[in-house]
């Protein structure tokens, strides 16, 4: 018999590439989101008859309560995702980021799966020498990898569950996210053709968006030995820099030019370098490079031109 897998917030930015990709594996996928962002990335797998969707937010028990019911599986993506996003709204981030989630931990039985997104911007400055192992002190500086650190705390008191502290998410989805590194340095590349950096040295870890879908897919298939950890989840040679990045997407668009501003901060004080080596252990191994995402990006980006696609 087929897993029932609730993903919340399934039509996000992952949710948009992880629901299509788990119906394909055989699995039956209800999702629960609100529509905040009026996207109407699912459209196409409706015909499915594997798939559910209900309109409702996370928050109220009277919505999640019956849905964790029938699942074996739970995949919480729904989020307020980024710091600028939850510094917006910091009492909505912290409702939805943390409280709806420790209620799902209460109304969870003891037998179900649960594999959660967190996030290594949770390193924060990383520590000396800036190289985060998952055993590295968590550091957070915004309130969005503050809730997260929390939340993986009361998540890991469970004995059936997965983290996987994600590194910065890149690549074309559905419901697309422009205000993601990658994804906004190569827009402003397509279509300003220039960027200013603050503190350019500042180095972090990426991944692609498809990427994190296959992570959740091994993460079930592998869950009995894989339970109970947390896993970093990035490219293992993509711990660059911000003027490292500038310098990638030069190779694909010459006219791209970035200026080093020696004044000012950036507001992300996030520089860290990060282990992949423990996901990898496990037999994971990424498929999409930075290049393979660009090259996606720019291709995306003749389609797309305007700020609808970001979470701010």
């Amino acid at each position: 018999m087929s897993h029932t897998i609730l993903v919340t917030g399934g039509a996000g930015y992952l949710g948009s590439i992880l629901v299509p990709d788990l119906l394909s594996s055989g699995y039956k996928v209800m999702v629960l989101d609100n529509f905040m962002f009026k996207q109407s990335s699912l459209n196409h797998i409706c015909n499915n008859s594997n798939f559910e969707i209900v309109k409702g937010d996370i928050r109220l028990k009277d919505t999640i309560a019956p849905l964790l019911k029938k699942a074996d599986i739970v995949i919480p993506l729904a989020a307020l995702v980024g710091a600028p996003l939850c510094n917006l709204d910091p009492i909505g981030a912290s409702t939805t980021n943390h409280d709806a989630i420790t209620l799902m931990l209460r109304l969870l039985s003891k037998q179900q799966l649960v594999l959660m997104p967190t996030t290594n911007s949770a390193y924060g400055t990383g520590d000396k020498g800036n190289y985060c192992t998952e055993e590295s002190p968590l550091k957070p500086i915004s309130l969005y990898a503050t809730e997260k650190v929390a939340i993986e705390n009361e998540l890991m008191q469970r004995e059936n569950a997965i983290s996987f502290r994600l590194a910065t998410v890149f690549g074309m989805s559905p419901r697309m996210r422009t205000d993601l590194l990658v994804n906004d340095f190569t827009y402003r590349a397509v279509n300003d053709g220039f960027v200013v950096l603050f503190e350019s040295h500042f180095k972090r870890n990426y991944v692609h968006v498809r990427d994190v879908s296959r992570v959740f897919q091994h993460g079930i298939k592998n869950f009995v030995s894989m339970k109970g950890h947390i896993f970093n989840v990035g490219l293992s040679d993509a711990n660059l820099s911000k003027k490292d990045l500038c310098e990638i997407i030069k190779k694909q668009i010459p006219k791209f030019v970035y200026v080093e501003e020696q004044v000012g901060k950036d507001p992300d004080q996030r520089n860290y370098i990060v282990s992949n080596q423990k996901i990898e252990n496990t037999g994971f191994k990424t498929q999409f490079s930075l290049d393979d995402g660009i090259r996606e990006l720019i291709k995306g980006y003749q389609m797309i031109k305007n700020s609808n696609y970001g979470n701010i």
